[in-house]
């Protein structure tokens, strides 16, 4: 550099930037890191270069740029459109869009060496894998069982095998994890919630306080449903026999005839409450059941 030369302001905050750096790596030096602390430290550093990235690159189009931008805009038909001196003109509103801000996303990074998980079916120490990504439960790809152990299961079987309510799975601390899939009977019926059959099992017992409760749960609600459906078949029998044996019954003949039955005579075989009776004058046999 050469003496009485000016700096300008960016190349004064470069070399500013560059001392500190200098200074704050001799007294880092100094001082052990431990590997945690490294990990914050470039992360950092990425996304300081990330963000000095998105700066460097600012759309060519934006307002902020230097010189009046009054004088590359050209009004066509009413619609003003810039000169972009490449040969084409931009319409404004579009040179407006793309020169919004630069959104910066973050990835998430990989999981530093202290914090890697370790398998609970093959004791290994793993990176990432289905079950811990999307359930937080600790078990490798290798190690998952699809069919059983580590199955899935749908929100509605959860609430019906193990008698669980929205609030069990929602509101108890702490809540489920859950993945988000299409039906694959019907795509028009939106999104299912599926949840680890081996989370659901931990919480049922947490609600239940045991499997043999939980059994004895399950087996007063079966007898219940099952008595519920035979007293509804038994009414739906007994109506229908009433509707069958009045049909028999002429209704022509009442108006100018009534009926003077003889001793009731039971039928065994049609049931025990089953007797019949036969009018004296026409001769009309009725069945009837007593109540």
């Amino acid at each position: 550099m050469q003496a009485g030369s000016e700096l300008s302001v960016d190349e004064a905050l470069d070399l500013e930037a560059e001392i500190a750096a200098e200074s704050n790596s001799e007294q880092y030096e100094q001082i052990e890191l431990t590997d945690a602390q490294k990990s914050t430290i470039e992360r950092n550093r990425q996304k300081a270069l990330l963000l000095k990235k998105a700066r460097a690159s600012a759309h060519p189009y934006s307002k902020n740029e230097k010189g009046s931008p009054e004088k590359n805009t050209i009004k066509v038909q009413g619609t003003r459109y810039i000169d972009t001196g490449g040969g084409f003109l931009l319409e404004e509103k579009a040179a407006e869009e793309n020169a919004k801000p630069v959104e910066l996303k973050e990835n998430v990074g990989p999981v530093q060496i202290p914090y890697r998980p370790t398998c609970e079916e093959c004791s290994n120490i793993f990176d990432d894998s289905f079950l811990y990504q999307s359930f937080e439960y600790p078990v490798c790809d290798g190690c998952r069982d699809r069919d059983d152990k580590h199955s899935l299961i749908t929100r509605t079987d959860a609430k019906n095998e193990y008698l669980l309510k929205d609030c069990d799975l929602d509101m108890r601390e702490p809540p489920l994890k859950f993945i988000m899939r299409k039906n694959p009977h019907n795509m028009r019926w939106g999104t299912m919630k599926l949840y680890l059959r081996l989370q659901i099992e931990k919480r049922a017992l947490e609600v239940w306080g045991s499997e043999e409760k939980l059994e004895e749960e399950l087996e007063k609600r079966d007898e219940k449903r099952s008595k519920a459906k035979i007293k509804k078949y038994n009414k739906q029998v007994k109506a229908l026999r009433m509707a069958v044996r009045s049909s028999l019954y002429d209704r022509t003949k009442s108006a100018t005839h009534t009926h003077e039955f003889g001793p009731e005579k039971p039928l065994p075989d049609q049931g025990e409450d089953t007797y019949t009776r036969k009018c004296t004058t026409c001769g009309y046999e009725e069945i009837f059941e007593k109540m």
